[in-house]
């Protein structure tokens, strides 16, 4: 797994009308931090955008938000836990952090390798 310490979050997340929706709802907020730290679990853990079930207090979500998540659209239910709608539309995969993790190594290797002998 090579983990992310960012993740991407679109600049109009405030209007997409799955926020909207969200947030015309009672507990909408709390449903939308829970999506974002989910996306950044999803980032830091490698997981493609999977979030597991057992991993839903660690971002700060409930089983309410998460349905309200699912209603609007924003998570799929899969068995044991849920996708992120269109998470590698957006993301880099795991594999594509790794293969760029390890193009970076090789390159500063290269540069800096170099200066030892």
């Amino acid at each position: 797994m090579a983990a992310l310490s960012w993740v991407r979050v679109d600049a109009a997340l405030a209007s997409n009308h799955k926020t909207l929706a969200l947030l015309g709802q009672k507990g909408g907020d709390r449903a939308l931090n829970t999506y974002i730290f989910g996306l950044g679990h999803c980032a830091s853990q490698g997981t493609d955008g999977f979030i597991p079930t057992a991993a839903l207090g660690l971002i700060h979500g409930t089983p309410r938000a998460a349905q309200q998540l699912v209603d609007v659209g924003l998570w799929i239910p899969i068995p044991g836990g849920w996708d992120v709608n269109d998470y590698t539309d957006y993301q880099p995969s795991d594999e594509e952090s790794k293969a760029r993790s390890e193009k970076a190594r090789k390159a500063a290797e290269a540069r800096w390798g170099a200066r030892g002998v």
